[in-house]
Formats: structure tokens, sequence, C-alpha cells
């Protein structure tokens, strides 16, 4: 059992048709408060006070179910950011830490490297954003911002961050901070729905993704290791499925001719040239005469240099050295320049 635990619950709403989601916030801050967290290390936001809307039939009392036995909003429930406190601001400050110098002890989240943290946040929400108090709104790179800041001070072990809105895990999507777990209500395109109306009341008083999450709580305690896991959504055992299916990998190897020629590839190649070379002189043999007869003075230019060409070509083969290739190719520029004087005559 860790014995630094901390929650930040926050409800976004106003206005009396989003009662649910301050019933949301108020279940879940007494499950915690069961569980063990002290009120000292709950930050409890509540964008609107049902409890005393005029429209309550039950002053003072908010519920989540309705047979109505259990209130919410008893004597023992301590509102950190009430109204118009609850903004996106004050709620990256808590997270991040940077506050006014007047805030006081009681309003900070003073976790440390070694906390667990859990993150709740309820209300309407869209692609990659969450509105607070229906005027503003916080992205999904704002939170990322901040929860990479609170991993930069040490301001977390673990982080559990669940998300109770419209197209919840779309505010993940811009997470990529160590130490963080992330579970949302809807993904990309889907709603989030309550779930059950209270005619008494008027309106829905809990969604369902809150719902079924205390009614797994209501059956623990605090020294219970109860865990939760999907096994529809994966159908393989799961102890027989190695990390390294998605952490690790392996290199198909493809095997190639070496990229560069060694020294046994350059005999190689020399010895068939001068096989080549063999042949066509020997083919080459019995039409000499006439050919020497028809050259222009571009093929005499050719059967000049032909040959020392190929000498250099072949030196270079064998040549450990750069400046000897240098020196051939200056040798091989002095009868070009001498033809290329002639022919200027």
């Amino acid at each position: 059992m860790h014995t630094n635990n901390w929650a930040v619950l926050v409800c976004t709403s106003r206005f009396w048709f989003n009662y649910r989601h301050m019933a949301n916030t108020l279940s879940l801050y007494r499950t915690v408060k069961r569980l063990g967290i002290p009120d000292e290390r709950i930050i409890l936001m509540l964008a609107d006070d049902m409890a005393c809307n005029a429209r309550n039939k039950y002053p003072a009392q908010v519920f989540n179910n309705e047979n109505h036995i259990l209130n919410l909003y008893g004597d023992n429930v301590e509102v950190d950011y009430r109204g118009y406190e609850v903004t996106v601001e004050n709620f990256l400050r808590v997270l991040t830490g940077r506050h006014e110098t007047s805030v006081p002890r009681s309003k900070r989240l003073l976790s440390d490297e070694g906390s667990h943290i859990l993150l709740y946040m309820t209300g309407h929400g869209g692609d990659e954003f969450l509105k607070f108090q229906d005027s503003e709104e916080l992205q999904s790179h704002d939170l990322a911002d901040a929860v990479k800041q609170m991993k930069e001070k040490r301001r977390f072990k673990e982080l559990l961050i669940m998300v109770d809105t419209c197209q919840a895990s779309t505010l993940f999507s811009q997470l990529h901070s160590p130490g963080v777990l992330a579970i949302g209500s809807s993904m990309k395109g889907e709603n989030s729905y309550s779930h059950h109306l209270d005619s008494d009341v008027g309106v829905s008083v809990v969604d369902r993704f809150t719902f079924y999450t205390l009614a797994f709580f209501e059956r623990l305690n605090m020294y219970d290791n109860a865990s939760l896991s999907r096994m529809d959504i994966y159908q393989r055992y799961l102890k027989e499925v190695p990390v390294t299916n998605f952490f690790g990998s392996v290199m198909k190897t493809i095997h190639t001719d070496s990229a560069y020629r060694s020294r046994s590839n350059k005999k190689i190649e020399e010895a068939k040239s001068n096989m080549s070379l063999d042949e066509s002189i020997s083919d080459s043999d019995s039409d000499d005469e006439d050919q020497f007869n028809n050259l222009t003075a571009e093929k005499y230019l050719w059967y000049s240099v032909g040959p020392l060409w190929s000498a250099i070509l072949s030196n270079a083969n064998t040549s450990e050295s750069i400046d000897t290739l240098v020196c051939y190719g200056l040798l091989l520029m002095l009868p070009l320049l001498i033809f290329s004087t002639w022919l200027s005559k």
C-alpha cells in the first residue's frame, strides 16, 4: 500500500443540467477518502454549486442515485477551488506548482518524486479539448506540457489520468512523459453518456463510466490488491505474450555482395580485362593495316592514347596512393594539350 498518494478531482461544468458532472466528482472524492487518501492530499475543484441551486429539490444535498440514500455533499467535504476559481490557468498552476505566493498550502499539490497521483476530470469535451466553465478550453497539448513539467520537476512517480467526457481519449494524444497512465470514457468520435435519470431532481445524476468505476471500488477497502483488465480486447492469453512482441524487434538480414571492391576482386577484374584485350588484339591483327590507312585524326588520337589509358586504369586498381593516380592523369593531359595545340594551327 502506497503512503504518498494524491488526488486532483476536477468538475469543469456549470449550470443545472450538468448536475451529473458534480456528482461524478463528489463520488470519486468520497471513494478516495474512504480508501485512505486524506483531505490534505486531495485537491477538489467544483465549477458550480449544485447543492445550493434554486432548482434543487434537496437543498444542500447531491446524490448519484435515485434512492437518495447517500448524500455526497455531506459535512466532511472540503472544496479547494469553487465556482469561477475553476479555470484552465488555476488547473495548470495546481499541476505544475507555479502558484502566486498568496495561495495557501491547502490549495497546492505538494507532491514529490515518490508520489502516486490520481487526476480525474469530468465535463464536456471534444477532439483534443475539455471545456471549462463553458467559456474556455483545455487543449491536449496544454495537458501534455503540464505533465511534462511535472515530470521534469519530479512531482510524481506515477500519474493516472481518468477523463469522463466525450472523445476523452483524444485528450491524451500529446502525452509522451514516462510514468503516465491514461484512461478515458470514449474514443475519438464517440460520446460519453449518462447512466440514469432521477425524476425528482429532473436531470441525470451520474455518467456511465464513473458509475461502473464506483461500483468496482465500492467492493474494495484500502488493503485490497484487486486489479482491472480487459481480456475481450486482446484475444491471446496475456501470460503467453512476451513483452518483446511490442518493445523489441529482430532486424531481417539480407546478405549482399561487398559494397567495396576487395583486392581479390580487383585481380579477377584485371585478369578478365587482359583476356578481353588479348582476344581483341588477335582478332584485329589481320585488319591493322587497312584500319591504319583509314585513320582520321580522332581515331589516331584514340589508338595513341588508348593503351596508355588502359595502363593507367590497371595501375589505379593496384595503386595504394592517390598521388600516383594524379601523376598518371597529368601524363594523360600532356598529349591532349599537344594535339589541341596542333589542331589550332
